[in-house]
């Protein structure tokens, strides 16, 4: 991989009218290495995902496709990202926690796509009825993993969800 940016420090915000700064996240940068770590609005039942939350989503997505084009990856950002975007609003919408960490890993041959939410619990993939607006994420991510030549599960008692996409062109 081609050498990388130093470490940075994520940007705080201002939240709300009340002059309250909150920090974004603190992302790491490596040869071969991003990890981005944030904080999210604890979940409770039923309701939907904070506005600050959804947009961290959103800025995970950027960050794996900027950091996928800086090490010459293109051709996985399109599937990359997605699968960022369905782990991440899952660990969003179902940990529980407050923290989550998505890191992503270039070894072996493989881009190795990893969400961490402190959350110890089992994802498993849904059967959906075709009309269900929701419940296909981990099929998506199990389904792209495999048309990349990867697999997907978990670790961490199921804190972690990761998957794995081969690199272009036999890339180590």
């Amino acid at each position: 991989m081609t050498s990388a940016p130093p470490s940075r420090k994520g940007a705080a915000a201002k939240t709300g009218g009340h002059g309250q700064e909150r920090r974004l996240g603190q992302t790491q940068l490596t040869n071969d290495l991003l990890s981005v770590r944030f904080e999210i609005s604890p979940r409770r039942a039923g309701n939907d995902i904070a506005e600050g939350d959804a947009r961290r989503v959103q800025m995970a997505r950027r960050v794996t496709a900027a950091r996928l084009r800086y090490c010459g990856l293109e051709s996985l950002v399109d599937d990359a990202t997605l699968i960022v975007s369905e782990l991440v609003t899952n660990a969003v919408q179902h940990s529980g926690g407050t923290q989550i960490t998505f890191t992503l890993t270039v070894d072996g041959g493989f881009l190795r796509i990893s969400v961490h939410d402190e959350m110890p619990g089992r994802p498993v993939v849904r059967n959906t009825g075709d009309d269900a607006e929701r419940g296909r994420g981990l099929f998506l991510v199990q389904c792209l993993s495999a048309a990349h030549g990867g697999t997907w599960g978990t670790s961490d008692d199921g804190a972690t969800t990761w998957c794995h996409l081969a690199l272009p062109d036999g890339r180590p």
